[in-house]
């Protein structure tokens, strides 16, 4: 029995997560020869808060990303 596991930062639509779901399951019944039914797929959304990259936040990746128009004066500061 297949077991996928996919963790994201962030969050997704309840669309977006069903067609991946749908995605995943296809590509291990074309790939593997695994039943459709047998193929448990599980996603976990990881708040940005709780989630490092390059020793930085990702919510403060993003924030910098977005630039001082946010209204944050520390926003593009760190380069």
């Amino acid at each position: 029995m297949p077991f996928v596991s996919i963790r994201l930062a962030g969050s997704a639509t309840k669309e977006q997560k069903a067609g991946i779901v749908a995605d995943v399951t296809s590509s291990l019944v074309t790939r593997l020869g695994k039943n459709p039914a047998a193929v448990q797929v599980v996603i976990d959304e990881v708040s940005t808060e709780n989630y490092g990259a390059g020793g930085v936040l990702i919510v403060d990746r993003d924030a910098t990303k977005a630039g001082p128009s946010e209204g944050d004066a520390h926003a593009g500061s760190s380069q």
